[in-house]
């Protein structure tokens, strides 16, 4: 099920939201309406917290059925709204934004090539996942650029063909290229997904529509 949304306005759902096949992060501010349109469109349980008391939760956060990678400086507090058998790992490195910089699915992950060799095992840990550290569009923000699902992953426009394969060798499904609200090429930050749905910035175009139906093989 792909579903057009906003959150509080805003098309680029990416940024605030992020999901597995078993629960989704949002901002606490989220309305009841939209909790219940991601839940419903997801099929899955939707934890609301911020992260550093930011409301950018997507671009924090990064998660697989195994696991989840937060900003290191998330407040106990925040943290204790994580379910009890949510396995979490604290991200302390500078490039502690783990939803801009880490591309997963619950078969493996690409990750930001500046993240710290100890903290690229710990961040395998905790997924469960093969962790690959590299680029894509010669870009190092992978989780901003892309979404990726257990059935398939849609990218920037400028993913090269070699980028294409490593997608494929890591995470185990085929990647699409595409734009997604309106032709922005930072599609990773423009929707909330997993194998079962999506919702989907509700300024994006049928075409685009239609190529992430391909992407994300939702028939």
């Amino acid at each position: 099920m792909i579903k057009l949304s906003s959150y509080n306005g805003s098309p680029y759902l990416g940024v605030y939201c992020v999901a597995s096949e078993r629960h989704s992060l949002l901002p606490l501010d989220a309305s009841e309406a939209f909790v219940a349109e991601l839940e419903e469109a997801l099929q899955v349980q939707a934890v609301r917290c911020n992260i550093s008391g930011s409301h950018v939760v997507g671009s924090l956060a990064a998660l697989n059925s195994n696991g989840t990678v937060v900003s290191g400086f998330i407040e106990a507090d925040e943290l204790a709204r994580f379910p009890k058998d949510m396995n979490t790992l604290l991200l302390r490195d500078k490039h502690n934004a783990a939803g801009n910089n880490i591309l997963v699915n619950d078969n493996g992950a690409i990750v930001d090539p500046s993240i710290s060799n100890d903290n690229l095992r710990l961040i395998g840990d905790v997924l469960g996942v093969e962790c690959v550290p590299a680029t894509i569009a010669d870009m190092e923000t992978v989780g901003a650029i892309c979404k990726a699902t257990n059935k398939g992953v849609v990218c920037h426009p400028a993913t090269t063909d070699d980028d294409l394969e490593l997608i494929r060798q890591v995470l185990k499904v085929d990647a699409y290229r595409s734009t997604l609200n309106h032709g922005t090429a930072t599609v990773g930050s423009c929707l909330v997904a997993n194998s079962k749905g999506a919702l989907v910035g509700d300024i994006s175009t049928p075409i685009e529509l239609g190529r992430l139906e391909d992407a994300l093989h939702y028939y």
